[in-house]
């Protein structure tokens, strides 16, 4: 591994609740934006009964600057009056990575 820096990864859960009239579009309005932040690194994603996010971010203060980013915040308060039943947030630093790809 050359010059793997460490950085954080958040890890959010989810479980939605039946009414989730706008969520695709405003995840994907989400996306964009968290690329805009400063320390945004990627994401991944994948959605079933349970949903798992994880965004990548430079720094601790990153990860709090996009928590506080307005646009951000609105949408964090309609998620929990609407779009879920039960989330989880972890914050996780990230030391070690490695990939297998087949091609």
């Amino acid at each position: 591994m050359k010059n793997f820096k460490p950085y954080f990864a958040v890890i959010f859960t989810s479980t939605h609740t039946k009414n989730t009239d706008g969520y695709s579009e405003m995840a994907i309005k989400m996306e964009e934006l968290a690329k805009l932040q400063h320390g945004y690194l990627g994401i991944d994603s994948a959605k079933n009964d349970v949903g798992i996010t994880v965004s990548y971010w430079e720094s601790l203060e990153d990860i709090k600057n996009w928590k506080a980013n307005s646009e951000h915040l609105l949408v964090q308060q309609k998620g929990r009056e609407q779009w879920y039943n039960w989330y989880n947030v972890r914050i996780c630093k990230v030391e070690k990575e490695y990939e297998f790809k087949l091609d």
